[in-house]
């Protein structure tokens, strides 16, 4: 007979009513939707969404939530791959994983703008959610999952990405005085030898202040012999140095287990790209799973930081 434990198999707790967007809720001719960035702004949740075109590339949608839960999606897309300009030549084969960040009032998107040149960051603003102004590819080739950090640190933007060195997927930090020039990138966190997160890692959510430092909500993966295993797990970084690391989570907050995690375009995935932390205290992740519908989980915020800082103790 089963035993009923007290602690679910994940910190985070799955919504109910997961996936809360699929390629059913999208109202135009799609393949597929996954990891969409979420702000709430006022009493409305804003998610962009990474929508996957019949024709291969990738756009970005809008939908809007009262309750962050239940989303409605826009009629068209808000944010398509540049045909003409700057960005046109970087963005020929789609724009994908968006992330925002608010800074000082101003919405940053930073995203992966993709080419036969390989992937490289780009960043945007916006005001409305539904105009967006290109700013400048910010990075070399070869480097994705860029995010900012929702404040200056000693007078500088500071952004998390994650470049490949040799194969290797790690996590690195880089300062800017007008977020279009970046330097003084150093590496921040390596995959861990055998653990759930020794193949890759990358930033998944923008840092989110806290008494103990920014908590960084990321992605690892661990390689298997059937494909990869995409986990999500949190560390936590010092306030006026953000290239220094406090602690960091053993454990995962959430594994693929479900099966609209384990079975999609590409299977195993948990893949986070959105966070929101409510006044009472609960935190909602929003993630891409299985690179085929987005989910979200929630969690008491101060459980996450407890993950963070490898402490036992959560509340039941």
């Amino acid at each position: 007979m089963n035993e009923h434990f007290p602690f679910g198999r994940d910190i985070l707790h799955r919504f109910e009513g997961n996936p809360i967007i699929a390629i059913e809720d999208i109202p135009f001719r799609c393949n597929t939707v996954f990891n969409g960035a979420v702000v709430k702004r006022g009493n409305e949740y804003f998610h962009l969404l990474r929508v996957e075109s019949q024709q291969g590339y990738s756009v970005f949608a809008l939908a809007r939530s009262k309750d962050g839960l239940h989303f409605t999606v826009e009629d068209k897309p808000v944010m398509e791959p540049a045909r003409k300009g700057p960005f046109a030549r970087y963005e020929k084969r789609g724009i994908e994983d968006p992330r925002i960040t608010e800074i000082e009032g101003v919405y940053y998107v930073m995203y992966t703008a993709y080419s036969k040149y390989g992937p490289r960051i780009a960043l945007a603003k916006t005001e409305d959610f539904s105009h967006y102004e290109r700013i400048a590819i910010v990075s070399e080739p070869g480097n994705k999952d860029g995010i900012l950090f929702p404040a200056k640190i000693n007078g500088e933007y500071v952004r998390l990405d994650r470049p490949i060195g040799k194969g290797v997927g790690s996590m690195w930090v880089s300062y800017s005085k007008n977020l279009v020039d970046w330097g003084k990138s150093e590496i921040l966190m390596t995959p861990r030898q055998g653990m759930w997160d020794s193949y890759r890692i990358g930033a998944s959510v923008p840092p989110i202040r806290t008494e103990h430092g920014w908590l960084e909500i990321y992605h690892g993966v661990k390689k298997t012999t059937t494909g990869p295993i995409y986990r999500i797990g949190t560390v936590m970084l010092d306030l006026e140095k953000p290239d220094k690391i406090i602690a960091r989570s053993n454990q995962p907050i959430l594994s693929p287990r479900a099966d609209y995690e384990r079975i999609g375009d590409v299977g195993n995935v948990a893949f986070a790209c959105g966070a929101v932390v409510e006044d009472s205290g609960e935190i909602k992740v929003y993630y891409g799973a299985a690179d085929t519908c987005i989910c979200v989980a929630t969690a008491n915020f101060d459980d996450l930081v407890n993950t963070a800082l490898n402490r036992d103790g959560v509340h039941s």
